[in-house]
């Protein structure tokens, strides 16, 4: 049997699934992530237990599937940055995560110097702390000889893919894949390339950066599991591919920690004019490929909030019962920017609130608010993607929030457009393995792999387009509230 690992390291957790080559679950296993918030809007993850935990993840995950690995693919929490020692691995400090906003008042520097249009027209991105390059940059102003050592290159940086990849293979291969690549800020999408003019820019030593391959590719071998990696793509660009979206206008949404809304554009990069991003999908040869993306910083863990911060809930599989004990939210908006708000609005400083609260407002209003809260910002994700030309017909979804029927539900009415879910909503870490699939051989082309994609349930649009409008004016006032504030 051709078995493909797939490592999915997460934001709130690692997870390892081994697929079959139909596609078919052979076994799963998972560890949570601790976080860890050292300052309001700092935001870490130790690397090392992020390693310790993925490794864990996926030797469990292969005992309990008892068949060889041909392949090992992975994926990824996208933009995290990980600074370590070339000589003894070992990580310099924590990673910052990419919800950390630490680096918020300088990206606001680097707009007033007028530096935005050019790094979106090399990279498809804004800037925004969300990135990995400002987080990186302060690292090396931050950690005592960080910046000499990182020039005599004995450090190396590194998105989560590479930080695993270099554990995997031993400390032998310090490489990533275009798709992490073009989320740093530092990569030029259209070349293909490291771009020096924004490494001058940040302030990043060219020696600290990985190799960057295609996203099926030879990058290295794992001994301990006995098989090669051949496969890499951020979580993102993973989930488009495991949904099978492989050419133009297909797109997906995925409902994990944030909420990330791909569109695939082929070999052509789109410019959006709505506050959308530009980046580069997975890459199987030497042709390039494009996606527009819309990015929600807190989708799910709103459910954590609602769980860990306000205490409503004792687990995050009781929400959906919760929410759907009332008929509606009562007027209750919850606009969850912990984070600050991501497309379209890109507002670092915008911080959440929940409005609408009468005498009679309870937790089942509160509960409902947050999850309809994960439906507003992704419906104006798409609605930004149809501003800015794309003509939808249906949205695949994904991640493990797109399991709550209510939520579908809701976003099926809000978009008016039939939300399809899958069987296998594992699509992140399918489309890891498929990639890995792909570059070890076990596939021939992707075309071969598109029957794989199986229809769980498809979601139809219930409420009228009125009261959808009616709805979204609410959410645009609440969030109107929020950036005003």
């Amino acid at each position: 049997m051709d078995a493909l690992l797939a490592l999915d390291q997460g934001t709130s957790s690692s997870r390892a699934v081994v697929f079959g080559r139909d596609g078919r679950i052979l076994a799963v296993a998972q560890r949570e992530l601790t976080q860890h918030f050292p300052q309001p809007g700092w935001v870490e993850h130790d690397a090392t237990e992020i390693w310790a935990g993925q490794r864990a993840c996926a030797q469990e995950a292969v005992a309990r599937a008892g068949v060889p690995i041909a392949a090992i693919g992975i994926t990824n929490q996208r933009e995290t940055v990980v600074l370590w020692d070339r000589q003894t691995g070992q990580p310099l400090h924590h990673a910052l995560v990419w919800q950390d906003r630490r680096t918020a008042a300088f990206c606001d520097e680097l707009k007033q110097q007028g530096h935005e249009p050019r790094v979106r027209a090399l990279t498809g991105l804004v800037l925004d702390p969300y990135f990995s390059a400002t987080k990186l940059r302060w690292l090396l102003d931050h950690l005592p000889g960080a910046r000499a050592r990182a020039e005599r290159g004995e450090l190396a940086f590194g998105t989560v893919d590479s930080w695993l990849l270099w554990q995997l293979s031993g400390g032998a291969v310090h490489a990533t894949d275009v798709s992490n690549a073009s989320r740093t800020l530092l990569f030029d999408i259209h070349r293909g390339d490291w771009s020096d003019e924004l490494l001058g820019l940040f302030g990043i030593p060219r020696a600290l950066l990985p190799e960057v391959r295609p996203s099926a590719a030879a990058f290295g071998v794992a001994a301990e599991f006995g098989a090669p990696i051949t496969g890499i793509a951020g979580d993102q660009q993973a989930a488009l591919f495991g949904q099978a979206a492989l050419r133009p206008g297909q797109a997906k949404n995925t409902y994990g920690t944030g909420c990330f809304l791909l569109m695939h554009t082929g070999a052509q990069a789109h410019a959006s004019t709505h506050g959308l991003l530009t980046t580069r999908a997975a890459q199987l040869g030497g042709q390039a490929q494009y996606a527009l993306e819309g990015s929600v910083f807190v989708g799910g863990a709103v459910v954590q909030w609602l769980r860990d911060g306000l205490g409503l809930i004792r687990s995050s599989a009781e929400v959906q019962a919760l929410a759907e004990s009332v008929p509606d939210s009562g007027g209750v908006m919850l606009v969850p920017a912990f984070a600050g708000l991501g497309a379209p609005h890109w507002r670092a400083d915008a911080r959440g609130a929940i409005v609408g609260l009468t005498r009679g407002s309870g937790r089942a209003h509160i509960a409902r608010a947050a999850v309809e809260s994960i439906a507003f910002q992704s419906a104006e994700l798409l609605q930004a993607m149809q501003n800015d030309g794309a003509a939808l017909t249906e949205l695949r979804v994904d991640g493990g929030a797109s399991a709550n029927d209510l939520l579908m539900q809701f976003q099926a009415d809000l978009l008016g457009l039939p939300v399809l879910r899958p069987r296998v909503i594992e699509t992140t870490a399918l489309g890891a393995a498929l990639l890995a699939g792909l570059g070890a051989g076990v596939y021939g082309s992707p075309e071969e792999m598109g029957s794989l994609w199986q229809l769980d349930r498809a979601f139809e649009p219930r409420m009228s387009r009125d009261e959808a409008g009616v709805r979204l004016a609410q959410w645009a006032r609440a969030v109107g509230q929020v950036l005003a504030g």
